[in-house]
């Protein structure tokens, strides 16, 4: 069962606030918003669920949308709301301390969109990561849209292989082994990302196909410029052009199913049937 104390002691020490900022989160950022910004309209209440420090909270905020940032980490709302006050942006809808399998606070159909960007990184039980998806089923309106980050299986557990060369006291045979059986990954210290879970790419539309929900959209969110983040921003200061190019290339690849499997971060877009 996933273990909720790690993952808050993760978060409490993980820059999360800042991550999207630096090049690596940057082109994740601009590529999950820009997809965002596809699928939402000004008269939907949204529900950015896990979504930590409120990154994209805020920017929908800043944009006039209705957003409710929800999360498991009272430390992160804490700074998505200190951010807030201190840059006078305007307040969300509800800032509200919630596990992702349990929704209770919510009513049924309260939400047009739901933004899912964090927790299936963490859920580790074929249960709780159903438990989630039918919470989300539950209080999401009929063809309401539903927004899923994850990790794809080759892209984690390779992944874990890189950790258990740069950081060996992470990784060891067992769960090194562990991983590209299960999918699952568990830290064998506390220092680092402590728990994940590395469904595949048909893994994740069963899920959500089981609640009845239709795939819009699959793609890789970074594509082939997964780990060239920082040299893709530099062409900014000395070659625009050669930028775009790169940056429409990325999009143009995108669903190609090798660059999603071995990608980093990949996106679900779906909509709830009737």
């Amino acid at each position: 069962m996933t273990d909720y104390n790690k993952i808050r002691k993760y978060y409490s020490v993980f820059d999360e606030q800042h991550r999207l900022e630096k090049a690596e989160g940057r082109l994740e950022f601009e590529m999950n918003f820009k997809i965002i910004l596809e699928y939402i309209k000004k008269s939907d209440n949204i529900l950015d669920l896990g979504g930590g420090a409120g990154k994209y909270a805020i920017e929908l905020s800043k944009r006039g949308f209705r957003v409710t940032l929800a999360d498991l980490s009272e430390q992160l709302l804490e700074q998505a709301q200190n951010y807030i006050k201190e840059n006078n942006i305007p307040a969300l809808q509800s800032v509200d301390v919630v596990n992702a399998i349990n929704l209770s606070c919510y009513a049924r159909g309260s939400f047009d969109v739901v933004i899912l960007f964090g927790p299936l990184y963490h859920l580790l039980e074929q249960r709780e990561r159903e438990r989630c998806v039918s919470e989300v089923a539950r209080v999401i309106k009929p063809k309401g849209i539903i927004l899923v980050n994850f990790i794809p299986y080759l892209s984690g557990a390779v992944g874990v292989v890189t950790r258990a060369l740069n950081s060996p006291e992470q990784v060891n045979e067992e769960n090194l082994s562990k991983v590209f059986e299960t999918g699952k990954f568990c830290n064998k210290v506390l220092q680092g990302f402590q728990e994940g879970y590395y469904p595949t790419s048909a893994e994740m539309e069963q899920l959500f196909g089981k609640y009845n929900f239709k795939k819009i959209l699959l793609r890789s969110v970074r594509s082939f410029g997964y780990g060239k983040e920082e040299k893709i921003y530099e062409l900014l200061e000395r070659d625009k052009v050669l930028f775009d190019k790169i940056m429409e290339l990325i999009d143009r690849t995108a669903t190609d199913p090798a660059i999603i499997e071995t990608c980093g971060h990949a996106v679900y877009v779906g909509y709830k049937g009737e």
